[in-house]
């Protein structure tokens, strides 16, 4: 057997991929021209795939310090906190964080893949039980695979489902650790979190609650879905990202938690990683002020959340059970969907193809999100090329009930 005899299948769905033309997971942007525009295959190109919800990867103030950082610091710190120390950029970040979701601790990771890797696999002991939404982000699912914890699932977003195993478990041993995200990345849909609340009362248990893709988009202030929902006094960990709202790279994790600073010498993805560089600890920092400052942005992106999603609805497309700044267009299958996809890229569209096995209910998906700063010209672009596309392939053909549910 060979060394990589095993990602046959991997490389078989890899290469269906690429049937319809271009490699839909290795497209090269040529260049960059703002946070709605790149040059793609010499084409000018709306972004409509990149997450970029308040587009602040281009705002002044936030490259202005990251450039000053950059020139005062240098490039890099060359390795962990632990063993390099923090700057004091690093400090100055968490204690913004902190104060910005009105917590007492914060933890700064390099990814945000690793600031659920280091929270979930170190909070979670080999007594205790995490019990995550089979939805559940593939950061989460690796760790529970890093950690010594029993490993639960409950059904997405089903609080009754959730309660009958945390039943299941009464008596055992050990905390329990409920994992859920505010915002799914897949089809738009957020948490139940006042369900999920009640429940963990119940129980006894805690929350961890995943705001990657809310935070900067939900809540009157920007803090995500707890805030929205008014029930940030009832979650206990909160984990996020800086490479969505935040426009850059690296993660966090914020709480009220009493001992949670011991997470600096037990986490080991925290321990043993090198630490976020001073560009980009200077560009977030100014980042969080400015979805502070500016909620304007979250007004203009979801006036845009309506445009869209109500001009796909209208044309006729499958989407996401909610409206959201994720829009996920449901096709009939894979085939379709890379069709769609190629088609799309070639009228100068881009959004993200994703296909099973890393979509719910083996659907297959193009997956849209929108930006503050896209113009409603552009979004009516995004719709007529949609729809054109979808017309010429058969898109609106009839997708087959089981796999339309989810939308």
């Amino acid at each position: 057997m060979g060394l990589f005899d095993r990602f046959d299948g991997l490389a078989k769905l890899h290469a269906m991929a690429t049937t319809g033309g271009e490699d839909p997971f290795a497209v090269r942007m040529d260049r960059v021209l703002s946070p709605t525009e790149a040059v793609i295959n010499g084409r000018q190109t709306i972004l409509i795939g990149t997450h970029n919800y308040l587009g602040l990867t281009f705002d002044p103030a936030c490259i202005e310090a990251s450039q000053k950082a950059v020139a005062a610091f240098g490039t890099g710190t060359t390795g962990s906190r632990i063993a390099n120390g923090s700057y004091a950029g690093h400090r100055g970040l968490e204690k913004t964080l902190a104060a910005f979701f009105g917590r007492k601790h914060c933890m700064v990771f390099s990814t945000g893949y690793q600031a659920n890797l280091g929270i979930l696999s170190t909070v979670a002991g080999p007594q205790d039980h995490l019990l995550i939404d089979a939805d559940s982000h593939a950061s989460i699912y690796d760790a529970c695979k890093l950690g010594s914890a029993t490993v639960v699932r409950f059904r997405h977003n089903d609080p009754a489902d959730l309660d009958r195993r945390l039943q299941k478990l009464s008596g055992e041993p050990g905390n329990r650790v409920i994992v859920a995200e505010g915002l799914y990345s897949m089809l738009g849909d957020t948490a139940p979190l006042r369900e999920f609340v009640e429940v963990k009362k119940k129980h006894g248990a805690y929350i961890v609650l995943d705001e990657a893709h809310s935070v900067g988009t939900m809540g009157e202030n920007g803090r995500g879905l707890a805030e929205a929902e008014g029930l940030e006094a009832d979650v206990d960990f909160v984990v996020g990202t800086f490479s969505k709202s935040f426009g850059a790279v690296g993660g966090f994790c914020v709480s009220d938690m009493e001992g949670f600073e011991v997470l600096r010498i037990a986490s080991r993805p925290y321990m043993f990683t090198a630490s976020l560089p001073p560009s980009i600890m200077a560009s977030v920092t100014e980042a969080v002020h400015q979805v502070q400052a500016r909620p304007e942005l979250r007004r203009q992106l979801w006036q845009n959340v309506d445009r869209l999603y109500g001009g796909l609805q209208k044309a006729g497309f499958i989407l996401g059970p909610e409206k959201a700044p994720v829009v996920a267009i449901t096709l009939r299958d894979q085939e379709t969907a890379i069709r769609f996809w190629n088609g799309l890229l070639a009228n100068g569209v881009y959004c993200a193809l994703v296909l099973p096995p890393a979509t719910p209910n083996g659907l297959s998906l193009c997956r849209l999100s929108l930006c503050a700063a896209h113009t409603a010209a552009q979004i009516k672009r995004v719709v007529e090329v949609a729809t054109g596309v979808a017309n010429e392939i058969g898109a609106f053909d009839a997708v087959p009930a089981k796999r339309a549910a989810a939308g």
